[in-house]
């Protein structure tokens, strides 16, 4: 199973690659919508890519909660545990 800081550390490079956010910037605190600047269509974009790493699906309504990036470590954490 991943680890907190690998699914950190790969969500970093996603929000970079996606969106030229740069990893240095990308905090466990930071919000998504506010400090990141995401929208929703950047928000399906990450959690395809995030279902792609673990090889599960995330229920949209999970996803819906998140507003940081620990929430999105998180929610990704539930769904390995499921």
């Amino acid at each position: 199973m991943l680890e907190r800081t690998e699914i950190f550390e790969t969500l970093q490079g996603y929000l970079d690659e996606l969106l030229e956010i740069p990893p240095e910037t990308v905090t466990l605190e930071s919000r998504l919508y506010e400090d990141l600047d995401i929208d929703s269509i950047d928000a399906v974009d990450l959690v395809v890519r995030l279902q792609d790493l673990i090889g599960k699906k995330i229920p949209p309504a999970d996803f819906k909660a998140v507003r940081t990036v620990d929430d999105v470590i998180s929610c990704v954490e539930t769904v390995l545990q499921k």
